[in-house]
């Protein structure tokens, strides 16, 4: 492994796409693919608490996945409500801070009450914060924050306010973004904060993915010139 630590990014987004592609290629039903997937997220995440990666983000549920069919939504809902559960000691041992985006509201009572249950029981670890975005949209939390600053009576409307009103207030900017299986678009993740973040799109279906390619993904990221909008010394402005 060639990973820089000392130049590490800050915040990982990981759009995990590829479970259900996975299981028809293995013959297996769709919640299979889930299943794996998340097993896969474990792998990965434990992957970035080991490098020292200090924020990294699941896109877990989508404002949009409630367009699936029942079943599989019903599956989602109960994996998102057993991991909860069960996975404290998971946690605990790699020191996982968790954190939630998305409307919380529509989500299951018992699932609202486990996700603050697992945020309360976490907040004093001081390892990599893991945010797990579950009924999140990008557009979905900049209309949710403009409405926090309207019902506030807020006067001013700047950057920095719509920040402040967001799920998570004092999340920095992704660094990194990660898409597996093959699709390359942002299909509404983290819209704000991955406005200079640098893209990778892989093939690789996310149950596929290893740890060793997050490291290589992690690898490119620091090859990568990060201007910002500016030209550095040297270079032509054209």
């Amino acid at each position: 492994m060639a990973v820089d630590k000392n130049h590490l990014p800050v915040h990982v987004g990981v759009i995990m796409d590829g479970n259900g592609r996975w299981a028809e290629r293995q013959n297996k039903i769709r919640s299979a693919g889930h299943y794996a997937g998340l097993t896969k997220a474990k792998e990965i995440v434990k992957a970035a608490a080991v490098l020292g990666i200090k924020y990294i983000t699941l896109y877990i549920f989508s404002t949009e996945n409630w367009k699936r069919t029942a079943d599989e939504i019903g599956y989602l809902m109960n994996l998102i409500r057993n991991h909860l559960k069960a996975e404290f000691d998971f946690y605990k041992r790699n020191g996982l801070r968790l954190l939630h985006i998305g409307d919380i509201s529509a989500l299951p009572k018992d699932i609202q009450n486990d996700l603050h249950t697992a945020m309360t029981e976490t907040a004093a670890f001081t390892g990599t914060t893991l945010v797990m975005a579950i009924n999140y949209g990008g557009r979905d939390e900049i209309v949710r924050s403009v409405k926090k600053l309207v019902a506030n009576g807020a006067c001013d409307v700047t950057e920095q306010t719509i920040a402040a009103a967001f799920d998570v207030p004092n999340l920095p900017d992704v660094d990194l973004l990660i898409r597996t299986g093959g699709e390359k678009r942002l299909s509404n993740f983290l819209l704000w904060h991955a406005s200079y973040a640098e893209l990778l799109f892989t093939d690789t279906l996310w149950p596929d993915y290893t740890v060793e390619e997050f490291y290589a993904d992690i690898e490119q990221f620091q090859n990568r010139n990060r201007r910002f909008g500016a030209v550095l010394h040297g270079e032509r402005n054209e």
